[in-house]
């Protein structure tokens, strides 16, 4: 697959910052959450992708970096303009995405350069499989507002079209052999700890920070259902989780290009949409974002 650069810009509407999803204040939480980690998380992604480009000789695979960052790129300045929201609603998402840039470059200076790729290519894993799972199943957002639901399409989409370049680089730079393999394998499980625990306190602290947000803790109850019962966000990516330990393995023997298909169309929905809301189709430029 050969990743598109597209300037795409989703009308989010400030009002629904807060309760855009259909299940109510805490899963948009959750949601938002993720959101908190892309700006800082998308920088690291294409530098540590950026560090290897010069040992690249396959013009393919250097396409194929350049989209992905010219991807990455885009979605880091939806992401920060949709955590600028969340702040204008008095929420804590510029702390929390200082804490994200804190530990990431915390990461760069004190990391070799291979380990800071090893570290991108678990997360980009993590994001291949919530974005294919989103794809998969309508019920995970369906019937939330019309912008918040057409963003996190569009980042789903471009996610799984690019979702084998840094590992396409990992296997080029890196020497296969036993080395290779066990820091690939153990980077997943340092981040998986790592990640979830930050994505669980960001989302406590988002849900305590939002003063119309009601039964607090008994809310959490619908959130855990979200995740680990129906429709199962992260029960059903359990087997791919798994999948990253073999071998042998590569993001796309989990083949869902045919989801591709549907970017065409949401582009369109997303300038409809945009129009309808009297809005400008393109971003406003954020200085010093990239």
């Amino acid at each position: 697959m050969m990743p598109v650069r597209r300037d795409v810009h989703p009308h989010l509407p400030a009002s629904r910052i807060s309760d855009w999803h259909v299940r109510g204040r805490h899963v948009t939480h959750f949601v938002n959450a993720l959101s908190i980690f892309f700006p800082a998380g998308e920088r690291f992604f294409m530098d540590s992708v950026r560090a290897y480009r010069d040992d690249v000789a396959d013009p393919e695979l250097k396409r194929a970096i350049a989209g992905f960052i010219g991807q990455e790129a885009m979605h880091t300045r939806e992401h920060i303009l949709y955590n600028r929201l969340m702040s204008e609603a008095g929420l804590p998402a510029a702390q929390l995405d200082n804490t994200v840039a804190r530990l990431l470059n915390l990461l760069r200076r004190i990391l070799p350069r291979s380990w800071q790729l090893a570290h991108t290519i678990a997360l980009e894993h993590y994001t291949a499989m919530l974005a294919g799972g989103l794809l998969a199943d309508p019920d995970q957002m369906g019937g939330s507002e019309p912008g918040y639901h057409q963003v996190w399409i569009w980042h789903a989409l471009e996610e799984t079209e690019h979702k084998a370049v840094a590992y396409d680089v990992w296997n080029t730079v890196m020497k296969p052999g036993l080395y290779r393999y066990l820091l690939r394998t153990f980077t997943m499980l340092t981040t998986t700890a790592t990640f979830w625990a930050m994505v669980f306190v960001f989302h406590v602290r988002l849900v305590m920070a939002d003063r119309e947000c009601r039964n607090k803790l008994r809310g959490f109850g619908g959130v855990m259902w979200f995740l680990w019962g129906k429709p199962g966000v992260l029960r059903r990516m359990i087997p791919e989780w798994f999948d990253y330990f073999r071998p042998g393995f590569h993001p796309w023997d989990h083949d869902n290009r045919v989801e591709l298909e549907r970017i065409g169309p949401l582009i369109a929905e997303i300038e409809e949409t945009s129009r309808r809301a009297g809005v400008s189709l393109r971003a406003p430029s954020i200085r010093g974002s990239f």
